[in-house]
């Protein structure tokens, strides 16, 4: 059976980092934290349960999450965040994994909670993320903050049974603050990359959003929720999308400039 490590990054999630590593305790040979020097009780949390806890400065979320799997002692890995969980068919699923010599990576759906509800339809479900991987034929990449994990070309993904369960949304006001949060590192990261928007699709994609998340991933299903995350949704494109357009506004007259950090790139300016 092939030994497996959990790594997870983690800043001030005291209140999720227990759940997330009780959930693994059954199927990792041991479990890896990157902590991004946490001001509450993570990292105390974290060694308590048995979990080997490194500190390092964030440096973005492909940056962070490529540092932890490179503290992990073994080959196979399975990167998890901390208001993450494993339901009891997945970690069974992947439990079975280890006895495969041959596999490289496995892909499983993400099932979000919202007010205490988890969501099962729309643009938030089945989500599915590639967690499991050899990190020989695997590195984070993407763009900040979606970040995902590339392989080696080649290399087959099998889909696993079960479910990553996000707890993410405890209040309305979680949603509208993270939608805030990303939608800043998501227009900070595009302009970084070269990526530009214009009017016409600050206009357009928050409406396909909504009618692509309502009405054909069938968002309705979850009742007043999934009409609320469908507006959400649509509002958060609006915004990545608005802020972007500021932002190369305010680059192409010289008011703001590209700096160039470890792990990312980011624009020197409050969105």
């Amino acid at each position: 059976m092939r030994p497996l490590s959990v790594v997870i990054i983690t800043f001030n999630e005291e209140q999720n980092i227990a759940r997330c590593i009780a959930s693994v305790r059954q199927i990792a040979d041991e479990i890896v934290v990157l902590d991004s020097y946490s001001t509450d009780d993570t990292v105390s949390i974290a060694e308590n349960m048995g979990a080997r806890v490194h500190l390092e400065k964030f440096r973005g979320y492909i940056g962070q999450k490529n540092a932890a799997i490179r503290l992990a002692r073994f080959d196979l890995v399975l990167s998890l965040d901390a208001d993450e969980a494993l339901d009891d068919e997945l970690a069974e699923a992947i439990l079975h994994q280890k006895e495969d010599t041959e596999f490289n990576a496995g892909n499983m759906n993400r099932c979000t909670s919202y007010c205490g509800h988890f969501i099962k339809h729309g643009l938030w479900y089945p989500d599915r993320k590639t967690r499991l991987f050899d990190r020989r034929v695997a590195e984070w990449g993407g763009l900040n903050p979606h970040d995902k994990i590339q392989l080696s070309k080649g290399i087959p993904v099998k889909h696993l049974p079960g479910n990553i369960l996000h707890y993410s949304f405890e209040t309305p006001a979680d949603l509208v603050w993270q939608n805030n949060r990303l939608s800043s590192i998501a227009a900070t990261s595009l302009l970084a990359a070269g990526k530009r928007t214009n009017l016409l699709r600050i206009v357009i994609h928050p409406f396909w959003a909504f009618f692509n998340g309502y009405f054909l991933r069938r968002g309705f299903m979850d009742g007043f929720d999934g009409w609320t995350i469908a507006i959400h949704s649509a509002y958060q494109v609006f915004m990545k999308h608005s802020k972007l357009y500021r932002l190369q506004r305010r680059y192409r007259s010289g008011k703001i400039s590209k700096l160039s950090l470890p792990g990312e790139r980011k624009i020197s300016a409050n969105v």
